[in-house]
This record gives C-alpha cells, structure tokens and sequence, in this order.
C-alpha cells in the first residue's frame, strides 16, 4: 500500500546545483526528507540543463517521508529577462523601461511555456497566455513593442 500523502510545496532550484543548504534544506529538512537523495536525483535529472538556470520543481512528501519530485520548465520571469538581455527587472516598474522585447519574443515564450501542463489548465489560448507574458514584462519595467508598426 502507497504510504499517505504529507504535503506538497513547490521550490525554484538552479539546474544541476542542489545543496542541502537553503533553500533546499531548510523546504526538505522540516519535512524530515533525506537532503541528499534529494540533491543527487534533482542533479542527475537536470544534467542537460544549463548550469545555473532556475527550474521550478514540485515536491510530493509522504508521510513515510519518501519523496517524489517532477522537474518543470525554467520560471517565466527567467525567458523574458534572458529574452531582454537583462539581470534584473526595473525597480520603478511603470516609470522606468529597463528593456524591450518585441511581440513575436513574447510569441515564442508563451509557445514554450504553453507545452507545461500548468499553463495548458490555466490559459486556454495562446493568446491569453501572451497577453499574461506582457503583464509580466509590463511589472518588470520591459516594454513590448510591434515591430510592424
């Protein structure tokens, strides 16, 4: 018999760089799950990744304090700065454009993102998932402009 669902949390980890220091430790550490299984599987699944680049991964924690993890694709907010050319967001969104990105960027990020299941529940289209990608620019101070016009 499958031992009985604990929790479920969600953690951002750089591919191929799990420690069990923080974040990691600290999520799986109060959770009683064993840091470096953890870390080596998280490792070894994510070895075709770029190093560094932020995944988003779904932990499942039983109460037998087994564990289960799915990789998901890179956060949003990584494609469209990288996309922009960009470290970091404005910090006076509204005011201040730090960067621009033209509609088709924006186009071939939704087509990306629009493959996690997540996205495909939550945005029925691609043109709402575009449409939610420059509210996202519009609060990270990237202006999306049409280079038709």
């Amino acid at each position: 018999m499958a031992s009985k669902l604990a929790s479920t949390f969600r953690l951002i980890v750089p591919a191929g760089k799990a420690t069990p220091q923080p974040p990691v430790g600290s999520a799986l550490g109060q959770r009683g799950l064993n840091l470096m299984n953890f870390c080596k599987a998280f490792n070894d699944q994510t070895a075709s990744f770029t190093q560094g680049v932020p995944m988003q991964v779904r932990v499942s924690a039983f109460a037998d304090r087994s564990f289960t993890f799915t990789v998901q694709r890179p956060t949003t907010s990584y494609f469209l700065l990288k996309a922009a050319g960009l470290q970091k967001g404005s910090s006076t969104p509204g005011r201040t454009n730090v960067g621009r990105l033209s509609v088709k960027h924006i186009y071939e990020i939704a087509q990306v993102k629009h493959q996690d299941p997540f996205f495909q529940k939550k945005f029925k289209t691609l043109e709402q998932l575009c449409h939610s990608l420059v509210g996202s620019c519009r609060s990270m101070g990237i202006e999306v402009y049409d280079p038709r016009t």
